[in-house]
């Protein structure tokens, strides 16, 4: 039982922080292309490439951590029902 309720909590846990760390990440790509381009008008083709590349991998992490904890909740965590109802019937399961 004890497995089940970390499991819940690292699924649960690790996708805020992915969440969080990628808008950060996001924001900051943000301002630097902003600045980049206040800086360099004629350069703004190019840093807004950049910046969409940049944006596009920052934001594949919090979707792989959805993933990843998606499949530790459902494929790897969760016991079968038969296995769930046999260690409630012996008692190991309150």
């Amino acid at each position: 039982m004890l497995y089940l309720a970390l499991l819940a909590l690292a699924a649960g846990l690790g996708v805020p922080i992915a969440v969080i760390s990628s808008a950060l990440a996001q924001g900051r790509i943000g301002a630097s292309a902003l600045e980049g381009i206040a800086r360099q008008p004629e350069a703004s083709g190019k840093i807004q490439t950049a910046m969409i590349i940049a944006l596009a991998l920052v934001e594949s992490l919090a979707i792989y951590a959805l993933l990843v904890s998606l499949i530790m909740l459902f494929v790897i965590g969760l016991p079968s029902g038969t296995a769930m109802l046999d260690a409630m019937k012996s008692g190991t399961v309150r």
